[in-house]
């Protein structure tokens, strides 16, 4: 992603006007985006450009402060629920649990007085990193060659350019995704073996970190223990996931812990009716997969939608949060 100027105090006008106007003309009454991120990086990866660095980043939240009322999740969720919302209202989330939520976030969220939650998998916290980010790193220190991976239906990859990096990892990602943990760690031990490394520097929140965002206002979420496929689990171990995230994080915090994410967040194929149960069984008050637009209280407290825009111009990315809120 690439830095970007801020609009003008035109186009920031325009956004406001349609923005109010979406909402007094009922079409978007009561309802707030939720906005989602996961790692913020120091500078541009052209290995991971879906992630924003910090530049990305700072002038998406310098816009949403000028633009948006970005609120606290907990209250957009009760404000929701009494239909009386305030106009072109946004929340903000990450996910996962990344250290730089805490080094990179938090120092431009305090700045511009912003607020958000964090969903956390509690397995990660302080120490190792998750299986994606293992993967990232090993087949970025590969050797250029060949690397069959056919043995655990995986395909050959040939890594010789940059974009070769780039493709092995979308697609080794991707289809790890659906296979047995014990797969994807295998994977992992696998290439770092190839690449003559491991990916040891943990890039994962602390205890002492989250207890700082906490200090900071921020909220804390579950997200799992080890961040699994839910549909992927028989339904005890998905019990236990979700519920004991919720014990683990409310013992580090001692906050409740009100508010769930679920695992890669898409509804019918990550988890399903089940798991939303298990979810309010757990005590959570409220939960959110990863669909694309705005929450209402036509949605299921349990299967709110939460998504992040893509588009990496201010008006582009400030139309299509209200193209959310107007649907």
């Amino acid at each position: 992603m690439v830095t970007n100027k801020m609009p003008g105090k035109f186009t920031s006008r325009l956004i406001r006007i349609a923005g109010d106007v979406i909402s007094s003309r009922g079409i978007g009454k009561g309802r707030f985006c939720v906005i989602n991120y996961h790692r913020i990086l120091e500078c541009h990866d052209p290995l991971v450009d879906y992630e924003p660095d910090v530049n990305t980043f700072r002038w998406e939240m310098e816009f949403l402060a000028n633009c948006f009322n970005v609120i606290p999740l907990h209250d957009a969720i009760k404000l929701m629920q009494t239909g009386v919302m305030p106009p072109r209202a946004v929340c903000i989330t990450f996910d996962d649990g990344y250290r730089s939520t805490h080094d990179i976030a938090l120092p431009i969220l305090r700045e511009l007085n912003l607020t958000a939650t964090v969903f956390i998998a509690t397995g990660f916290i302080g120490e190792g990193n998750m299986w994606n980010d293992r993967i990232i790193e090993a087949v970025r220190q590969l050797p250029c060659g060949q690397y069959d991976l056919r043995d655990i239906n995986l395909g050959i990859y040939d890594i010789q350019t940059l974009q070769d990096r780039k493709g092995a990892i979308q697609q080794l990602t991707e289809k790890s995704k659906y296979i047995q943990a014990n797969a994807r760690l295998e994977l992992a031990n696998r290439l770092e073996k190839y690449a003559g490394s491991d990916f040891s520097n943990s890039v994962m929140l602390t205890p002492e970190m989250i207890m700082s965002l906490v200090q900071s206002g921020i909220e804390i979420g579950g997200h799992t223990i080890t961040h699994p496929i839910l549909t992927s689990l028989a339904d005890h171990n998905a019990k236990y996931e979700i519920a004991e995230c919720k014990q683990k994080l409310e013992a580090l915090t001692g906050k409740p812990v009100n508010l769930f994410a679920y695992p890669n967040g898409k509804v019918g194929m990550d988890f399903d009716k089940r798991h939303v149960k298990m979810a309010k069984e757990a005590g959570y008050t409220a939960a959110f997969t990863t669909a694309i637009g705005a929450a209402s209280n036509k949605f299921n407290l349990y299967q709110l939608p939460r998504s992040r825009p893509w588009d990496t111009t201010p008006l582009l990315f400030g139309l299509r949060i209200l193209s959310w809120l107007a649907r």
